[in-house]
């Protein structure tokens, strides 16, 4: 049988991002993903204008039909919330099909320092608590400071990563066995690191001009996808790293393609053939 993954998440028809990159992405890693839309855009809100729906009251009966079907997962994984009630019906939806599944979190909250305009304080205390569900999450580091309670001006700051590994150690619990904290820039070269108990790994690569939408999409499904099909946490993880650094690379740096998101199309094939694209740039050592 194909394993399967619930996707959580919002659904833009322009922007390479959120379900429209997970289900090409999943299904070329050789597995099915089942999109549960939180809103549908006619393209993401990085656009100068956009038209978007909810989707909250929609989701209890669109779930309750795979309760009573008794659907099964392998894995699921969240993404963009738009709203305190969405987590409600998500830890719920983690309750009922999440005993048996990997649960992946990606905390989606806020990057650079600077919370999303749909985030306040509220609703990213109502993510933390669903972060406690999750077997792996994947904060950038802004969202990692967000979810420790620490100044990520002073965090960001740090010629090493000592207090970066500190941070993301302490996340860890009986539930959550592996922090991943993505998007690390420091010296020229991006960073993602992962956390468990018992080791510490890293990915590096060369930072690049330009900012653009639907890569922690992209990284999250990669490294969800691949975990799920039975691969070692780091190389699922260099796997990500590499794709989004190939896929960027074929993309215009000009500053109206940024909302488009990366031409990440050409480069699945990396993730059919899944060992060309792991890379050796990567470390492991235990936590001290």
């Amino acid at each position: 049988m194909v394993k399967k993954i619930a996707v959580i998440n919002d659904l833009s028809g322009f922007g390479n991002c959120s379900l429209t990159v997970a289900l090409p992405i999943i299904s070329a890693l050789g597995l099915e993903c089942i999109p549960v839309p939180t809103a549908i855009l006619s393209n993401q809100t990085g656009y100068d204008d956009f038209y978007s729906v909810d989707f909250t009251e929609h989701l209890t009966p669109f779930i309750d039909v795979w309760k009573k079907q008794n659907i099964k997962f392998d894995a699921i994984l969240t993404g963009y919330l738009a709203s305190e009630k969405q987590v409600a019906l998500i830890l719920d939806f983690i309750e009922h099909f999440g005993k048996d599944s990997l649960v992946f979190v990606d905390p989606v909250m806020a990057d650079d320092g600077v919370l999303y305009d749909t985030y306040n304080e509220s609703l990213c205390e109502r993510v933390k608590l669903l972060t406690k569900k999750a077997n792996i999450i994947t904060p950038n580091l802004t969202e990692l400071c967000i979810l420790c309670g620490t100044d990520y001006n002073e965090i960001s700051k740090e010629e090493n990563y000592d207090k970066i590994e500190g941070l993301a150690y302490s996340l860890l619990s009986d539930t959550t066995k592996t922090v991943i904290v993505t998007g690390i820039k420091q010296k020229g070269k991006i960073t993602n690191m992962f956390v468990q108990k018992d080791q510490i790994g890293t990915v590096n690569q060369k930072l690049l001009k330009g900012s653009f939408s639907g890569t922690g999409d992209i990284f999250s499904s990669i490294v969800c996808g691949g975990i799920t099909k039975g691969m070692d946490v780091l190389d699922a993880i260099s796997l990500a790293t590499n794709f989004i650094y190939c896929s960027i690379m074929d993309t215009p740096t000009t500053l109206d393609y940024e909302p488009n998101g990366v031409n990440f199309q050409k480069h699945l094939e990396m993730l059919i053939n899944e060992k060309k694209g792991i890379t050796i740039q990567k470390n492991i050592y235990r936590h001290i």
